[in-house]
């Protein structure tokens, strides 16, 4: 039955998002003990698992099951089409070379987005147990708890995470700016996931963070995890999340770090 003429419910979304990220998680789960490298995209270093495009077409295959006039757009599949107005943003493994390497920072992030808006999201990270979920507007939760970021801190005082590209040329720029940016802060975390990263600002465990060469699925979930929590998350000058930079922390906390990263300059993507 067409979803085209009956505006979606956030709340509906976000059930899904949930269910679905916990079966994919599951899977997922199962499958890290053993995992090899199938496959290398951009780079060399930027690996794509079995379990990626397994967990993905599970993904897939639930969502057109329960709408199936839905768009889609995954990190391994990359778009289908859809007549409902919504659009899945989907990252099967988030954190795949820390999966490879059975590290436990790694995570099934599952959005909906309405007429370009993300309305709904769950975030899952399996080895931790934690399942996060957010409704534009509605408040962020992690396994039904509500979360409420912690105040700023300064920027002399932040912890911040970033993450790393793939291209031997992106990383030479970003461990520039790093050098920057490192003796001005408490201290600098690279966990290897933006998911873990966004919505670790949701619960504290870090005050804010930064990185360039990200994509909406990088950000979609997490984003809109961290931003219900109290998170200002964003790109450079204040402007939205890009390609370019996502920026997340406490809104007084995010102006001094966009100050900070404004004059180093943009990275090369090789």
């Amino acid at each position: 039955m067409s979803t085209s003429h009956h505006p979606p419910d956030p709340e509906e979304l976000r059930a899904l998002a949930v269910h679905v990220a916990a079966e994919a998680g599951e899977l997922a789960a199962e499958g890290q003990r053993g995992v090899t490298v199938l496959d290398t995209k951009s780079s060399p270093t930027d690996v794509v698992t079995k379990m990626d495009r397994a967990a993905e077409e599970l993904i897939r295959t639930r969502l057109l099951q329960a709408r199936p006039d839905d768009a889609i757009l995954g990190e391994e599949g990359g778009g289908e089409s859809g007549t409902s107005g919504v659009r899945w943003i989907v990252d099967p493994i988030d954190g795949t070379v820390n999966y490879l390497y059975g590290s436990p920072d790694w995570a099934v992030a599952v959005a909906a987005e309405v007429d370009g808006r993300v309305v709904a999201a769950a975030v899952n990270v399996p080895s931790r147990g934690e399942m996060f979920e957010a409704v534009l507007g509605g408040g962020a939760r992690l396994d039904g708890v509500v979360l409420r970021a912690p105040d700023a801190v300064p920027l002399d005082r932040a912890l911040v995470a970033t993450g790393f590209g793939y291209f031997p040329e992106r990383r030479a720029q970003q461990a520039r700016v790093l050098l920057e940016v490192l003796p001005r802060v408490r201290d600098i975390r690279r966990r290897g996931s933006a998911a873990v990263d966004l919505t670790g600002l949701a619960t504290g465990r870090c005050d804010a963070y930064y990185e360039r060469g990200l994509h909406p699925w990088d950000w979609a979930a997490p984003g809109l995890v961290a931003s219900e929590a109290g998170v200002r998350v964003g790109g450079a000058g204040g402007g939205p999340p890009s390609g370019d930079l996502v920026i997340a922390a406490r809104p007084e906390l995010y102006e001094a770090l966009d100050r900070l990263l404004a004059p180093l300059g943009a990275d090369t993507d090789g």
